[in-house]
Formats: C-alpha cells, structure tokens, sequence
C-alpha cells in the first residue's frame, strides 16, 4: 500500500497534538506539514504536495474555507477532510455538499474511516461553503504554475485590462482573471470606483488635484486625479465619479 501523505492546519496546539497522535497509530499515513493558519496551509501545501489535508474551519489570518479555495486553483490540488468543533450549521454545509468533515473532538475509528474514503472535491463543492467563510483576506495570483497569495489589505487598486485585471500593491504589479464587477461586489467596503476600469483601495488615496492634461483628441483640460501613497504613479477620476472628491 502507498504512503498517503497529510499535511495538518489547526491553530490550535493541542488539537494538532491530538491529530498527531492519533495519526502515528495509523499505518501508511505520514505527516508531512503542520500549519497555523489558512495562509500557512497554502504555502505548505505549495511546498509539500500532500495528498490530504485536515483543515480547520476557523483559523486566524485565514479561515479554512478561504484556504480551499486558494487550493483548488493548483494544478493537483490535495484532498480536503474538514474538521470543525460543533456547529450545526456548518455540519449541514457540509453533509449537504458531501464533503466529509471530522467533529471536535476526533475519534480514532472516525479518522480512519475519513482516510479510508478521501477524495478529491469539486470546485462547486467548495463554492457551496462560501457562507461559511469569512471576507476573504487574500488574492490568489497564477504564476509560471504557481499561486503566489496577496494580501488584499497591501492592494492599492485594480485596473481592468482587456481579459485581465492589473492588481498593484507598492512592491510590483500583478494579473488577476477576476472581474471588476466581482471585486466590487466582496471589497466594496474598502474600494472606491474612480473610473469606470478602475477601482482604488481608500486607505491608499493620500489626496486628489486637478492637472492639466492632453486628452485623446490632443485637447488641453483640466482633470481631477487620486494621489496615491507611496508610488507616484495616479489615477485618474471620471467625471462621473468626481463627486465622491467630497467622500475622502
């Protein structure tokens, strides 16, 4: 029988200590990885390849729910085994999506049988928990075959590019397949629309002031632009939008 590796997320000690324990009596299991949180989970799972992880639902910096979905965006993403205190409605999440989950406290005999059946899930599996996730704290960028994670608190603004989304943090830029509209509707509460291509984070607006530019039809006007924190690139503020000047 093949070696079936695991990776363990629980923020909590002695509840990876009791997984731990419970897993060196099981044979051809081997543990690979132990994180602390969602975020963790990913980058261990990036660097280990496991072919199962237990995840914790409610983890700090990144939920469980969040960590999954960041996971099935690899090209070989591991097997998933939720474990979770009692909560009747994430219980039923799960048993109305056929996902298998272990109740706090874990039993032997359960565990067991969880590894015995572990299967891949599908993506519309993991969609079907998005009530249960908390606001999404991250962004899952594609690059060279990997998910690089972005924390959406260091995103300054998005800017639609034909099929994609520039995503700009003060470090370097990135591209994202998510639409404006979808980023809108999660983040709303931190972003601003300053132009129809353009949504900008408000903790990055230092200011606005109006410049004298050359428009597409070689006309000199008179333009309003956000001033950003930290880089000097701006951006400019539509007509439309001009009002919410007065918001910031």
């Amino acid at each position: 029988m093949d070696m079936l590796t695991l990776l363990i997320a629980d923020d909590e000690t002695p509840a990876r200590n009791r997984l731990r324990d419970l897993i060196s009596d099981i044979a051809h299991v081997q543990i690979v990885a132990e994180a602390h949180n969602g975020k963790e989970a990913v980058e261990l799972v990036v660097q280990h390849s496991p072919d199962v992880v237990l995840m914790d639902i409610r983890m700090p910096l990144m939920d469980g729910i969040e960590a999954a979905h960041h996971l099935q965006l690899l090209s070989t993403p591991p097997k998933l085994i939720f474990t979770t205190a009692f909560d009747a409605y994430a219980i039923k999440a799960f048993e109305l999506s056929a996902i298998d989950y272990l109740l706090k406290p874990i039993r032997q005999e359960r565990l067991e049988t969880a590894l015995s059946k572990v299967r891949a899930l599908r993506p519309e599996q993991i969609a079907s928990l998005k009530p249960l996730q908390a606001m999404r704290t991250h962004l899952s960028i594609h690059e060279r075959g990997r998910v690089v994670l972005v924390p959406l608190n260091e995103v300054m603004y998005f800017r639609a590019e034909q099929k994609y989304v520039t995503v700009r943090t003060a470090e370097r830029e990135y591209l994202l397949e998510d639409s404006l509209t979808q980023l809108e509707i999660e983040f709303g509460d931190r972003l601003l629309r300053l132009h129809r291509n353009c949504l900008v984070a408000k903790p990055f607006i230092a200011g606005f002031e109006k410049r004298t530019i050359m428009n597409e039809d070689a006309q000199i006007e008179q333009q309003w632009v956000a001033i950003l924190k930290g880089v000097p690139e701006t951006i400019p503020v539509s007509r439309r939008q001009q009002h919410l000047i007065k918001t910031i």
